[in-house]
């Protein structure tokens, strides 16, 4: 048998060495890409034409001098090197004797804070930069509040630019008692401070004789060492089915990456939301087949049953099973410029699996300086608060500090497809498990058979003064002649009791709707026809009532009033009270309205009178056969 080559032999090193993921933070200036750059420089991973550009670049964009300006090595976009700011997450590889390193490169300024959160989340260890002359910072503070949220465990506290301090020992213990008086209720497992100075190397590969006070470890060596290992294997089996392969009718696999646990063929399983069980029977890799995988491992299972299995569903041990739920409590760090608005609907992504949700009630806000719970109604950009969760369907998970995978998720916007917060799960609301629908003898069919119609929600929207109130009530008068069974739902008569609570802000505007649309609902399940009159100013709180009941049962009537003829009519003076500043968050002047893309019905309401408009959404309901 041939002997091993060089080569062979230096890859199989390589594959035993272990793989820590760890990202550098902090505030702006403190450090973070000059560091890196450094760890790059003197681990001796970079080619000669990289060192020949970036001693030109450092002549061009560099801050240091005549010295070379490492942190032009990560800083890769020209907008950064410009701006003398790092934007976007850099990602950077290096390796030494011991151990393998992905390094993530952070942003510093508030701004990119959902930059950093990115960052965060794949990252095993925190290397936290402070200036030596600035201590503990406010960004300091939410960068390491973040890096606890999202499951960081082992921090270096990394007080950089020590050299231009004396290397002051007072100086660096000072700092190090502060941060540890905020971090001590982070949970943090491991938590080392080191004295260092990114730009002259100092402390950095290994320790300097500027700091003979320090006793503890160089960054690399304390890099090399520290054991981050979750240990994921040793949890509980989860697998999130991402794909249902069905190449030919003789094969039905489930794949996904293991996100805990380890599995063998012949393992029982259970499908966690349906509790539908069965065996594995084998387990398929890009490798041939395993006799066994563990967490992080690609692989495609198949069961020794026929089990109704989709992507989205996760497989689990039969014995420690995750919660399955519709609700949820969870921390939520908001990345979006549009704030956050409790009842919302915005679409939940948990692994595999995509459902509509929304924000059922946000508890409180967090005060990353002082960790303190703050009252609140919305979120900020970068602001993180605590909140509960109402699901579409329910979904399977656990806490996130037991399993990143399967506790963390993202919201989306739904008419940007845009990533609009992260989000933490801490435990499910048991109180959703132990509530079922009650069956019923009488239904809907039932109610509306009785009253000779079909139920329908007639959902009138438009600005103040459009004329929607007037249009609804002779559309209920004409009914009623008929012999027909309604309830019209006024903007104004519903403040005056069940919305009594809400105000005017974009927030309230939601409830509102939301209120109004489960009360709605309730009407059609009666059998009844019902109108609603409201300014419902925002297409996904109109949306999301038209997805409450099915989809013959919603009609959008969008009375289309131009600004300038609903500012004449002004029947309550409401515009001029807006115009004069006395009413904030009025539609059409100071807060905006959404045009309706797939109303059902346009009235114009300046070509005929509201009489002839009415008698044409009756003509609409005949028509569809809704007026049996």
């Amino acid at each position: 048998m041939n002997a091993p080559t060089e080569l062979q032999q230096f890859l199989a090193a390589q594959e035993k060495k272990t793989l820590l993921r760890f990202l550098t933070c902090g505030s702006v200036d403190d450090g973070k890409s000059t560091l890196i750059g450094r760890l790059l420089y003197d681990t001796k991973l970079l080619f000669e034409d990289t060192l020949a550009s970036l001693e030109k670049d450092s002549k061009k964009f560099g801050t240091t001098g005549e010295d070379i300006d490492f942190a032009l090595l990560v800083d890769g976009l020209e907008a950064e090197r410009e701006q003398g700011i790092t934007i976007d997450v850099a990602y950077r590889f290096f390796a030494t004797d011991k151990r393998k390193f992905i390094v993530a490169d952070t942003p510093g300024h508030e701004q990119y804070t959902r930059n950093m959160a990115t960052g965060a989340s794949n990252s095993e260890l925190a290397v936290i930069l402070i200036d030596a002359r600035k201590g503990v910072l406010v960004q300091t503070r939410r960068h390491a509040y973040i890096c606890a949220l999202l499951g960081i465990r082992h921090v270096v506290l990394a007080v950089n630019k020590i050299d231009l301090v004396d290397y002051a020992q007072q100086v660096f213990d000072k700092i190090v008692a502060e941060f540890r008086d905020f971090s001590a209720a982070l949970g943090f497992v491991s938590e080392i401070a080191i004295p260092l100075s990114a730009r002259f190397g100092v402390n950095v590969m290994a320790k300097s004789s500027q700091t003979p006070w320090y006793e503890g470890p160089s960054l690399l060596e304390h890099l090399e060492l520290v054991d981050v290992d979750a240990a994921l294997a040793d949890k509980p089996f989860r697998l999130p089915v991402q794909w249902v392969n069905r190449p030919n009718l003789d094969f039905r696999g489930f794949s996904g990456t293991i996100a805990g646990g380890r599995i063998r063929a012949g393992d029982s399983v259970v499908v966690a939301k349906s509790g539908k069980a069965s065996k594995v029977a084998r387990i398929e890799s890009h490798d041939g087949d395993l006799p066994e995988a563990v967490a992080g491992d690609a692989v495609t299972l198949t069961l020794a049953d026929e089990v109704d299995i989709s992507r989205g569903d996760v497989l689990a041990a039969p014995g420690v099973r995750p919660a399955v739920s519709d609700q949820f409590a969870a921390h939520l760090l908001w990345m979006a410029e549009e704030e956050l608005l409790p009842g919302r609907q915005y679409l939940l992504k948990l692994g595999s699996a995509t459902v509509p949700a929304s924000v059922s009630e946000l508890k409180h806000k967090v005060d990353v300086n002082t960790l303190e719970h703050l009252a609140g109604k919305t979120l900020a950009l970068n602001e993180v608060g605590y909140c509960n969760f109402a699901l579409s369907q329910p979904l399977a998970f656990d806490p996130y500090r037991e399993n990143r995978d399967t506790g963390g998720f993202i919201l989306i916007d739904r008419f940007t497809n845009a990533t609009v917060a992260a989000g933490m799960i801490d435990f499910s609301l048991m109180r959703a498990t132990n509530v079922h629908w009650q069956a019923l003898d009488v239904n809907k069919a039932a109610r509306a058979a009785q009253k000779g119609q079909k139920p329908v929600i007639l959902w009138f929207t438009g600005l103040s003064g459009s004329g929607k109130s007037t249009i609804a009530n002779l559309v209920e008068k004409k009914l009623v002649a008929e012999g027909k069974h309604t309830y019209l739902l006024d903007g104004d008569n519903v403040r005056h009791g069940l919305n009594k609570d809400l105000g005017f802000t974009d927030a309230d505007r939601v409830e509102n709707i939301r209120r109004v649309g489960e009360v709605a609902k309730l009407f059609v399940d009666a059998g009844i026809i019902v109108l609603t009159a409201f300014i419902s100013p925002f297409r996904s709180e109109r949306r999301m009532v038209r997805e409450l009941v099915a989809k013959a049962e919603f009609i959008e009537i969008f009375v289309d009033t131009p600004l300038e003829i609903c500012m004449q009519r002004d029947p309550k003076g409401l515009y001029e009270k807006a115009k004069a500043g006395a009413i904030k968050n009025f539609t059409g002047i100071s807060s905006p309205y959404e045009l309706p893309e797939q109303a059902e019905l346009i009235i114009h309401t300046v070509k005929a009178e509201p009489k002839h408009h009415a008698q044409a959404v009756v003509n609409y309901l005949r028509d569809k056969g809704y007026l049996i």
